[in-house]
């Protein structure tokens, strides 16, 4: 399978670009500068150029675009930002597979968990609402642009979760204060978070793209857990205590909204389609999860 990544050199493109190949698969990369290699093409989704030929003879796209959700603080321009590097990429794609008699049979468009904004306790499978905030109209849009695909192509839209990793990601300013033994649980620590290991991500969009699925797609772990077990699981797993929790009126305080949607909202998801129809995944409990963040994978359970 020829497989077209726009969003390629990013946490989650990398990994995935990795996993494509490792099953046989051959992977070309839009960038936005210029091609250095035979398996990049260079494109500017920020005024909407791409080349149709591009996406010529390829079997799938697998859109990963997106300015970073939490890098910087939530001003006006940024805000803005955070819509249209997400929607702009998403309508060029759609618009050079129109341009195609025959374009790629799969198209895999990331949302995010976001789109539910904060329900609470309430298990959220595919067919809940969208929620609200902004995180929630970034999904809505995004999701929107990727639907506008000529009729034919199979789409396929991820809600992505809180995705671990063993460096950066949503990991990244946690994990150094939890191996220091600093860290602890952000403010009451009972919003839920729909968390999914690196690898896992990878592993199910390579099913997805084999599957035959469609539509929206919950991508979390099967084992549901608030911040506190969250928080607590990998504590264990670093043998660190993790004690020191935030309130949430500091977290306000310092990171204003940002705090409210990323850290304080609650989504309790639940990956229904995915768990139909068959996909393993590595790293199904938090206990799991964990020991691989904390590079003791296949050691003895948590103690």
């Amino acid at each position: 399978m020829r497989i077209v990544i726009a969003g390629a050199s990013g946490l989650l493109g990398t990994s995935m670009s990795e996993t494509f190949r490792n099953a046989g698969h051959d992977v070309v990369s839009l960038v936005r500068r210029g091609a250095a290699s035979a398996d990049e093409i260079s494109w500017d989704p920020g005024a909407g150029r791409l080349d149709p030929g591009a996406l010529a003879g390829a079997d799938a796209v697998v859109n990963l675009s997106g300015a970073g959700i939490g890098d910087r603080p939530w001003t006006r321009k940024r805000v803005e930002e955070l819509f249209s590097s997400r929607v702009g990429p998403t309508v060029t794609l759609a618009n050079a597979m129109w341009q195609l008699d025959v374009p790629p049979a799969v198209f895999i468009s990331q949302s995010g968990s976001g789109y539910y904004g904060d329900a609470g306790n309430t298990v959220l499978r595919e067919s809940a609402p969208a929620g609200s905030g902004v995180l929630s109209r970034i999904c809505m849009e995004w999701e929107a642009a990727a639907a506008t695909v000529p009729a034919g192509v199979q789409l396929v839209v991820p809600r992505t979760g809180v995705v671990f990793s063993r460096t950066g990601g949503a990991l990244g300013r946690l994990l150094p204060l939890l191996k220091l033994g600093v860290g602890g649980p952000l403010g009451n620590g009972r919003q839920f978070w729909p968390w999914v290991t690196l690898p896992d991500v990878s592993a199910a969009f390579l099913f997805l793209l084999e599957s035959g699925i469609s539509g929206p797609v919950n991508l979390c772990a099967p084992e549901d857990g608030d911040v506190n077990a969250i928080v607590a699981a990998l504590a264990r797993a670093l043998h660190r205590p993790a004690v020191l929790r935030v309130p949430a009126p500091v977290l306000r305080l310092v990171m204003r909204n940002l705090a409210e949607e990323l850290l304080l909202s609650s989504q309790r998801m639940e990956p229904a389609v995915l768990a139909a129809a068959g996909f393993r995944w590595q790293h199904p409990t938090l206990a799991a999860a964990a020991q691989w963040v904390a590079g003791r994978e296949g050691a003895d359970a948590l103690s």
